[in-house]
C-alpha cells in the first residue's frame, strides 16, 4: 500500500489472546498531535452496545504524545486495540486511513476521527443495516456539535436524507446522497467491499472524503441508509482551530479542491453516471465555490488572480444549464467570476455573504432589470444570467432596502482619536431620486448579544448624488463620542443611517479592500483605562467594519485572572442568570401565564374594544368596516388595534399594540369587545365579561375545522383543544345559509351564535351595485379613462416560499391586452408576485393594499380561482373568470370542497393561458356580463342573502346603541 513502512505496537499490544473469527465491526481511529482528545474517541468505541467491535488506532507520526496514549490505550485493551504509527507524517487524513483498512481484521470497517466520537448505537445499528440488506455501504445521520458553544449546538448533517430507513440499488436513485453527503465518517462498509474493489483515499491531498465516497457510492451494489445518529462530529470555532479543508486563505487549499472535482468528474463519466455529474455541477456552483467566494474580499489581488485562474478552468466543464437551477446570485457570482470581472463581482460576494444586501446599481433594458450593464449586450448567456427581474429590486422602496455602503475612505487628519471616514452607496436603479433632500447619521453601538447600551451618533457633514451612488464623507471624534463600559463592551460596529425625503435606511459600511482601515484610535471607558484605553478597526466576517477594544496586556492579564476568580465567576454566573431571566420572561409561556394569572385578574373596562384583521397584518376586512361605522356615529367608546410588523396604515385615532406584546395582552384581557375575522391567539382564554364578534373572512368553498381530513385526524385531546378556541367565539357573522351548513358545522358553532347580518366589509360593495361613476382610486393608481379594469386576485398558494408565480406570462398578457384593460394584481396576503417593468401602466400589483373591498368595486371584472373573493365580487354584479389551472390537484389532493365549482361559477371556467386569452378577446366583458347573468344571480342569492348593505350598522346597532354620546 503506497510503499508505506509502518512501525509494529509494542509488543505486550500484541501479546495478548488472539480473536478466534474477528470481529464483527473494525474502527479505525486516525489521530495526529491530539493526545488529549485520543482517549474520549476511543472509548465512544469501547463503549459500544455492539461488544465484537476492535480499535485500529492509526497515528499520522504525530510530534506530540499522541501515538504514547494510543499505546497505552492498546496495552490496557490488548484484546480490544491496537495501534500503528507511520513513519512520517502524510498531511492529510488518506494514509492512515487505507492503513487502517489494511490492518483492520473485522467483516465491516468505520472510521473515525481522534476529535469525534460515535454514538453508543452505532456499530450495531449499522451491522444489523448491513447484514438485514446485504448492503456494500451503511450511511446513518452524523450532527456537528459545537462543542466551544455553551449550550453545545447540535446541527444535523443533511437531515433529509436521513428520514426514514431505506435501501438504494444504485447511488442514481438518490443523486443527492453523492452530492452532499461526502463524508466516509458516518458510514460503514463491508471491509471485502473494500479490498475487492480498489478502494483507497488519495494520499497527499486534501477533500479526499469526496474522492473515496464517490467510488464508493458508485460502486456499492446495494446501499442503505439509516435514520439513526451514528456519528457526533464535534466543531470548534475559535480562532487558530481550522481544520485543513477549512484553511480557505491558502491557495493550495482551493488548487486541492478542484483536482478532487475533477477526479470525481472522471470517475462519473468512466462510471457512465451524468445525471450525477449535473447534480454534482449544481451543488458545486452554490456550495463548493460560494465557501471560497466569501473569503475573496479579504484577499489581495495576486490571490483573487490565482483563484480565477483555477476555478475558471474547472468553471469551463459545468453544464450551463446548472446555472438555472441555483440561486441568481450564485450565478451571477459564478458568471461575473469567469469574466473576472472584478469591480461587479466584488460587490455581487457581498450579497451572496449578506443576502438581504442590495450591492448592485443595476440597469433597466427592454423592461428587464440586470445585475450590470456589463456583458448583456455581446453575451446571450450572460443576459439570461444577469437578468434579476424576478427578483424584485424594482418593485421595493428605499426603505425596504439594505443596500451596500463601501467604506472609500478611513484616515487619520491628526494625532487624537479623530478620523475621517468616507463612503458610496449603492444607488439601485435610482431608488434614491437626484432631487431629494438627504441626511445621514453614523451610529457606534455594541455588539454584545442580549445587552442593551446606549448607542453613539455622529452627524454625517456631507452627502450627495454621484451617479449611480450616493456618497457621504464624516469626522468622528472616537474618544469624545464612543464611551465604553471596557469589559463586557468590548466590540463596537458602525452603520449608517441615510433619510431619504423622510424615508430612513440603514446600512453597514463594507470594507471592501483589505488594509483600508488600520491604527489605533484612543478611547475613555466609563469604569477604568486599565482594561482597555484604545481601539482598533477590525473587520468582521461579513466584511463590515467595527472597532474593537484593544486591552492593556497586564491590565488585561489582571482583569483575567479576577475574571476566573471568585468576583469573576460571581459576575459570569449573576450575568448568565439574569439573561435567562430576561429570555424567559419575555417568552411566549410567560407572557401566557401572565395574561391568565395576572390580566384576567383585572377588571374588565367598559367601551374598550380590541380589534384585529388577519392576525394584525393589516387594517381591513370587516374589522375596519365596523371600527369606522362606530366611528362615523360618533360612539363613545376606547379603540385598540393589534399589528404585527409596523403599523403603517393603521388608524392614527385608535391606541396601536404589537401583537403578543404585553400591552396587547393586557388590552385583550380588560376588553368588553374582541372584533377580528381571524383568530385571537389560541392560549388565550376570553374572559366571561368579554364579547367576541368573530366576522370570519369569507364563505367557504374548501372544506375547513372539522371537515378538514387533517383535523380528523388529531388525537381526542388535540380536537378538544380546537374546540376549546372555537367556543370563545360569542357572536359569528353569517352571509348565507351555505355558511350554516359549512362553516357553522365545521367549527361546531351553536345556533345562537349565528349572527345573520351578512357582512360589513361587503357593505361598500352593495352600495355599489350599478354605480357608474368610477371610484376615486382609480385615479390614484393613474389608470386612464378610456380603459377597463380587471382584477386577478387568486388564493394563496403554499408553495415552500411566499412568492407566488404568476399562471400565465403577464408580459403576453399586456401586450395582447394592454391597449384595453388595465391588469391589477392582488396576491393573497401570505404571498408575493413579482412583475417586470415590462409592463409598467398595464400590469399594476397591488397587492400591497390592505383592504380588497376598493379593489373589488374599482374592478370592471374579476379573475380569480378558488378564493373566496367570487363570494363577494358576486355583490357587484359584473363579469368572473376563473382560472383554475391547478383544479384537479387543488379539489382532489387539497383538503376537498363543499361544491363542484365547475357546475357552479357564475362566468367561464379555463384551465389555460390560451384558454383566458380566449374568452378575453372573444367578447366583450358586456357580452359576458349578459350572457352569465342568470347565474349570477343564483350564486349572489345562494352564497350573499344576508349581505344586504347595512351589515355594520345593524351591528353597531345590536351591540353598541348605549354608547352614543349622550
Amino acid at each position: 500500500m503506497f510503499g508505506v513502512n509502518v512501525e509494529q505496537q509494542p509488543q505486550s499490544a500484541t501479546a495478548g489472546p488472539a480473536v478466534p473469527a474477528g470481529p464483527a465491526v473494525s474502527v479505525v481511529v486516525i489521530v495526529y498531535n491530539d493526545e488529549a482528545r485520543l482517549p474520549t474517541a476511543v472509548r465512544s468505541v469501547l463503549e459500544q452496545t455492539l461488544r465484537s467491535v476492535e480499535v485500529v488506532i492509526v497515528d499520522d507520526h504525530s510530534s506530540d504524545g499522541s501515538y504514547e496514549v494510543a499505546a497505552r490505550l492498546a496495552a490496557l485493551h490488548p484484546d480490544r486495540v491496537r495501534a500503528y504509527r507511520l513513519p512520517e507524517n502524510s498531511g492529510g487524513c488518506g494514509a492512515p486511513r487505507n492503513e487502517g483498512v489494511r490492518r483492520a481484521r473485522g467483516a465491516y470497517v468505520l472510521f473515525l476521527d481522534s476529535d469525534d466520537v460515535l454514538e453508543r448505537n452505532a456499530c450495531r445499528n449499522m451491522l444489523e443495516a448491513a447484514e438485514t440488506t446485504g448492503a456494500d455501504l451503511v450511511s446513518g445521520l452524523c450532527v456537528r456539535v459545537h462543542v466551544d458553544t455553551r449550550a453545545r449546538k447540535e446541527v444535523k448533517w443533511y437531515p433529509w436524507l436521513y428520514s426514514r430507513t431505506r435501501t438504494l440499488e444504485s447511488v442514481s436513485e438518490l443523486p443527492d446522497l453523492l452530492v452532499y453527503d461526502t463524508l466516509s465518517t458516518n458510514k460503514c462498509y463491508r471491509r471485502d467491499f473494500l479490498v475487492e474493489g480498489g478502494l483507497e483515499f488519495p494520499v497527499g491531498i486534501h477533500y479526499e472524503d469526496l474522492f473515496f465516497s464517490a467510488q464508493a457510492y458508485a460502486a456499492a451494489r446495494r446501499i442503505t441508509l439509516i435514520p439513526n445518529r451514528v456519528y457526533d462530529w464535534n466543531v470548534v470555532e475559535r480562532p487558530g482551530a481550522e481544520s485543513i479543508s477549512n484553511r480557505r486563505a491558502e491557495i493550495a487549499n482551493f488548487a486541492h479542491r478542484m483536482e478532487i472535482h475533477r477526479r470525481v468528474d472522471r470517475l462519473l463519466a468512466d462510471r457512465g453516471l451524468p445525471e450525477l455529474k449535473f447534480a454534482k455541477d449544481v451543488k458545486f456552483l452554490k456550495h463548493d465555490l460560494v465557501l471560497h467566494l466569501r473569503d475573496l474580499p479579504f484577499r489581495d489581488a495576486a490571490y483573487r488572480q490565482e483563484f480565477a485562474a483555477l476555478a475558471n478552468a474547472y468553471l469551463a466543464s459545468i453544464d450551463p444549464a446548472a446555472y438555472d437551477e441555483v440561486e441568481p446570485i450564485h450565478a451571477i457570482c459564478a458568471y461575473l467570476l469567469r469574466e473576472r470581472d472584478w469591480d461587479n463581482l466584488l460587490p455581487a460576494v457581498d450579497t451572496l455573504t449578506n443576502r438581504d444586501k442590495v450591492s448592485a446599481p443595476m440597469t433597466e433594458r427592454d423592461g428587464r432589470i440586470y445585475w450590470c450593464a456589463e456583458h448583456i449586450e455581446e453575451d446571450p448567456f450572460a443576459r439570461r444570467i444577469l437578468d434579476v427581474t424576478e427578483l424584485g429590486y424594482h418593485a421595493r422602496p428605499v426603505g425596504r432596502m439594505f443596500l451596500r455602503n463601501e467604506l472609500t475612505e478611513y484616515s487619520r487628519p491628526g494625532r487624537g482619536g479623530v478620523v475621517r471616514l468616507a463612503g458610496r452607496v449603492t444607488n439601485p436603479l435610482g431608488v434614491v431620486p437626484p432631487g431629494a433632500p438627504l441626511t445621514a447619521e453614523l451610529e457606534f453601538y455594541a455588539r454584545r448579544p442580549g445587552v442593551r447600551f446606549r448607542t453613539f451618533r455622529v452627524p454625517v457633514a456631507v452627502v450627495r448624488h454621484e451617479g449611480p451612488y450616493v456618497t457621504w464623507e464624516a469626522t468622528a471624534d472616537i474618544e469624545k463620542v464612543l464611551r465604553p463600559l471596557g469589559i463586557v463592551d468590548a466590540v463596537w460596529d458602525v452603520r449608517l443611517h441615510l433619510d431619504v425625503d423622510g424615508e430612513r435606511t440603514s446600512t453597514r459600511l463594507t470594507a471592501a479592500e483589505p488594509g483600508l482601515a488600520t491604527g489605533e484610535l484612543p478611547v475613555r471607558p466609563r469604569l477604568t483605562r486599565l482594561v482597555a484605553d484604545r481601539v482598533e478597526p477590525h473587520v468582521s466576517a461579513r466584511g463590515h467594519l467595527a472597532f474593537r477594544l484593544v486591552p492593556d496586556k497586564k491590565a488585561n492579564d489582571l482583569v483575567v485572572r479576577g475574571l476566573r476568580g471568585t468576583p469573576g465567576r460571581l459576575a459570569k454566573t449573576g450575568y448568565r442568570k439574569a439573561k435567562a431571566w430576561r429570555k424567559k420572561a419575555t417568552s411566549g409561556d410567560t407572557k401566557v401565564r401572565l395574561y391568565h394569572e395576572a390580566f384576567l385578574r383585572l377588571p374588565v373596562r367598559r367601551r374598550l374594544v380590541v380589534f384585529e384583521s388577519h392576525l394584525g397584518r393589516q387594517y381591513s376586512d370587516s374589522p375596519r368596516a365596523i371600527y369606522e361605522e362606530m366611528r362615523r356615529q360618533g360612539l363613545d367608546f376606547e379603540a385598540v388595534w393589534s399589528y404585527a410588523g409596523r403599523p403603517d396604515g393603521f388608524p392614527s385615532d385608535a391606541t396601536l399594540v404589537r401583537r403578543w406584546s404585553l400591552p396587547y395582552l393586557r388590552a385583550l384581557a380588560r376588553a368588553e369587545f374582541w372584533i377580528d375575522n381571524q383568530s385571537y391567539p389560541l392560549k388565550l382564554t376570553k374572559r366571561p365579561g368579554t364579547t367576541y364578534l368573530q366576522t370570519w373572512h369569507g364563505s367557504a368553498l374548501k372544506r375547513m375545522g372539522f371537515d378538514e381530513p387533517s383535523w380528523k385526524l388529531k388525537s381526542r385531546a388535540a380536537q378538544a383543544e380546537q374546540q376549546r378556541t372555537l367556543d370563545r367565539f360569542d357572536r359569528f357573522l353569517i352571509r348565507s345559509e351555505h355558511d350554516v351548513r359549512t362553516l357553522a358545522k365545521a367549527f361546531r358553532l351553536r345556533e345562537k351564535a349565528l349572527l345573520r347580518v351578512g357582512y360589513p366589509r361587503n357593505d361598500m360593495l352593495v352600495q355599489a351595485r350599478g354605480a357608474t361613476e368610477r371610484p376615486s382610486l382609480a385615479a390614484e393608481l393613474g389608470i386612464p379613462a378610456d380603459k377597463k379594469v380587471l382584477l386577478y386576485a387568486p388564493t394563496f398558494r403554499q408553495s415552500g416560499q411566499k412568492r407566488f408565480a404568476l399562471p400565465f406570462d403577464v408580459e403576453r398578457f399586456a401586450e395582447t391586452f394592454g391597449d384595453q384593460y388595465v391588469l391589477l394584481v392582488r396576491a393573497h396576503y401570505l404571498n408575493h408576485v413579482v412583475l417586470p417593468p415590462s409592463v409598467r401602466g398595464r400590469v399594476l400589483d397591488v397587492s400591497a393594499h390592505h383592504d380588497v373591498t376598493p379593489l373589488l368595486a374599482l374592478a370592471d371584472a374579476l379573475i380569480t380561482d378558488y378564493s373566496s373573493v367570487m363570494f363577494d365580487y358576486a355583490l357587484l354584479d359584473r363579469p368572473m373568470l376563473f382560472l383554475t389551472y391547478d383544479y384537479d390537484a387543488y379539489v382532489h389532493e387539497g383538503r376537498g370542497t363543499y361544491f363542484d365549482l365547475m357546475e357552479r361559477a357564475p362566468g367561464p371556467v379555463v384551465r389555460t393561458e390560451d384558454e383566458l386569452h380566449a374568452v378575453l378577446a372573444g367578447s366583450s366583458l358586456e357580452e359576458q356580463s349578459v350572457k352569465y347573468a342568470a347565474a349570477r344571480e343564483r350564486f349572489t342569492a345562494d352564497f350573499g342573502e344576508y349581505d344586504k348593505g347595512t351589515a355594520a350598522r345593524r351591528i353597531v346597532d345590536e351591540f353598541f346603541s348605549d354608547w352614543r354620546h349622550k
